[in-house]
């Protein structure tokens, strides 16, 4: 879910702030937090980094996609919020980026922030078409 929607706004944002290739993983989460920043109003924490520099955490104080909303009963394990999970994965495929991104804690699950992982998988080779080579 957000995949779509993910593959269409990093067009607007490349327009918008004219950014150019990001060089590692870390540069890649500097502009994520820009783009939430821009999108959602909000500036994420970047933490949590693994020791071998391929994955780490947006911390989300505030989600503004939970502010008024209540989980109904026995739905207490539901990702509400998954579709920022989804854009994350349909931005960064557009740039050549393969990640995996999961919710690790959720504010509407009683957690005191949100937390969203984010894995490199690998970079993504452009493929020409059989045939236009």
């Amino acid at each position: 879910m957000g995949y779509n929607i993910g593959v269409r706004l990093i067009e607007d944002y490349l327009a918008r702030t004219g950014s150019g290739r990001c060089y590692d993983l870390r540069d890649t989460a500097d502009k994520l937090q820009m783009a939430f920043k821009m999108y959602l109003g909000i500036t994420p924490s970047v933490t949590n980094w693994s020791p071998a520099g391929d994955e780490f955490s947006l911390i989300l104080e505030n989600n503004p996609l939970t502010e008024f909303v209540e989980l109904p009963e026995g739905h207490s394990a539901l990702k509400y919020s998954n579709i920022l999970a989804g854009v994350l994965r349909g931005a960064l495929e557009m740039v050549q980026l393969e990640v995996a991104a999961w919710f690790v804690q959720d504010q509407l699950s009683g957690d005191s922030c949100t937390e969203l992982r984010v894995k490199f998988l690998k970079r993504l080779e452009d493929a020409m078409p059989v045939g236009e080579d």
